[in-house]
C-alpha cells in the first residue's frame, strides 16, 4: 500500500482521474482535441498501448515523431512516448513550441544505462587505452545530454534504421567508434558491415572498465555497455522451442536483440522494417516476432490474414513506455486547455546546439 502511494504521488495526478472510466476518459480527450485544434499536435511511439495510440495525430518511431512535431508548428506537442523521445521533440521544434510529456516517469531503462557523467568519465578513460580518440555514435535512445556529448566531440545520433548507414560512413573516417548506448544494435550492426567480434570490445560505465579479447588498439568499435530491458528479453530458447515446433514459422526480431538471437533469425530490423514486412507478408504466412509486445498485438489484429505470435508469449509490454496512459493523457490536456502546461519538457543551451548538431549530422547523410 505505501508503495502504490509513493507511485501516485509521484505521478503527480489528481485522483479524480484515475476513478474515471475509460469512457469519460476519452470523451475527455477528444473534447480537448477539438477545442484546441492546430494548436495541439499528439504523437504517439509505435509501442504505446491502444486505448492512448487511437489519440495520436501520428504514430511512428521516436525520430521519425520527432520530426514530424517540427513540421507541424504547434503550439503545444503532447509526446506519447517517452522522455528521451520528448527532449528529441523539443530540440527540433522552435522555441515557441512547447513539448510535454503526460506523465514524467516514462523514462527508458536504456537511456538511463548511459549518462553524462558517465560518458565523460569513460572517455577520459578509454583515450590513453585506444591511443586516440574515438569517434562516438548515440543511438537516438539517449538522453539529451548524452547526445550534447556525441555532437560536441564530432560525431552524430543514429536511428535502428539507419545505424548500418551512419556506422559504415564513421568506419570511412579511419577512426574506430564508441557506439552507445545500446551494445546489441552497435554489435550487431558492426558484425553485418564485416567487423570481427574480437575487434569488438565493451566498456562496462559501471565498473570503468574495458573488456575486450584482444588489445585495445586493435578494437575497431568500443561497445556501451547498455541493453532494452525489452528485447534482451528475447531468448535463444525462444527460437530454438519455434524451431523444433514450428519450423515452418519465420522470425523476425529487432536488432536491439542479442547477436545470437539475431543471428539465429530469419529476419531481424527496425521497427519500421518489421511492421512493412508482416504489411507486405502474402496470406497465410506464419511469423513469431522479436519486438514490443503492444506493436506485436496491433500487428496481430490489423492483419487477420496472417498467423503472427510474440517470439515471446510470456513477455509484458514495456513498462515505462506504458507509463502512458488514459488518466495522465485526460489530466494533461484538461490542464492544457485551462491554461497551465504540466511537465514541460525543455532542452537548452549548449545541451540543445550540440545535440541538435549531432542529429543534424545524421540526417545530413
Amino acid at each position: 500500500m505505501t508503495l502504490d502511494w509513493l507511485t501516485e504521488t509521484k505521478s503527480g495526478i489528481p485522483a479524480w482521474y484515475k476513478e474515471q472510466s475509460d469512457t469519460a476518459l476519452s470523451e475527455r480527450i477528444h473534447q480537448v482535441k477539438k477545442q484546441m485544434g492546430q494548436d495541439l499536435f499528439i504523437p504517439g511511439h509505435h509501442y504505446q498501448r491502444d486505448e492512448v495510440i487511437q489519440f495520436a495525430d501520428a504514430t511512428g518511431d521516436s525520430l521519425q515523431l520527432a520530426r514530424l512535431s517540427a513540421d507541424q508548428h504547434a503550439r503545444f506537442i503532447v509526446f506519447c512516448g517517452v522522455h528521451f523521445m520528448a527532449e528529441t521533440a523539443d530540440i527540433l521544434t522552435s522555441d515557441e513550441t512547447e513539448v510535454i510529456l503526460p506523465d514524467l516517469r516514462a523514462g527508458c531503462s536504456m537511456a538511463d544505462m548511459a549518462t553524462s557523467e558517465q560518458l565523460q568519465r569513460g572517455w577520459h578513460k578509454l583515450l590513453p587505452l585506444l591511443g586516440d580518440a574515438p569517434l562516438p555514435i548515440t543511438y537516438v535512445n539517449s538522453s539529451a545530454a548524452v547526445k550534447a556529448f556525441v555532437g560536441q566531440h564530432g560525431g552524430m545520433t543514429v536511428t535502428s534504421s539507419n545505424a548500418a548507414k551512419v556506422m559504415d560512413q564513421a568506419r570511412r573516417t579511419g577512426k574506430r567508434i564508441l557506439f552507445l548506448p545500446d551494445q546489441h544494435l552497435g554489435r550487431n550492426t558492426g558484425y553485418d558491415l564485416g567487423v570481427p567480434l574480437q575487434h569488438m570490445g565493451v566498456w562496462d560505465p559501471v565498473a570503468d572498465e574495458l573488456q575486450a579479447e584482444t588489445d585495445p588498439q586493435i578494437l575497431e568499435v568500443v561497445l556501451w555497455k547498455g541493453h532494452c530491458s525489452v528485447h534482451e528479453n528475447f531468448r535463444m530458447d525462444h527460437v530454438d522451442a519455434f524451431r523444433k515446433e514450428e519450423p515452418d514459422r519465420q522470425i523476425i526480431v529487432h536488432p536491439e536483440c542479442t547477436w545470437e538471437v539475431t543471428q539465429a533469425a530469419d529476419l531481424n530490423g527496425s521497427t519500421r522494417k518489421i511492421i512493412e514486412t508482416i504489411e507486405n507478408s502474402p496470406a497465410g504466412s506464419r511469423w513469431a516476432i522479436g519486438t514490443e509486445m503492444n506493436l506485436v498485438n496491433r500487428l496481430i489484429q490489423e492483419n487477420s490474414h496472417l498467423d503472427i505470435v510474440s517470439l515471446n508469449p510470456d513477455f509484458c509490454p514495456c513498462l515505462t513506455m506504458n507509463r502512458i496512459d488514459l488518466p495522465h493523457l485526460a489530466w494533461v490536456l484538461d490542464e492544457l486547455a485551462s491554461g497551465t502546461v504540466h511537465n514541460r519538457i525543455k532542452v537548452t543551451g549548449d545541451t540543445q546546439r550540440h545535440s541538435r548538431l549531432a542529429i543534424e549530422r545524421m540526417l545530413a547523410l
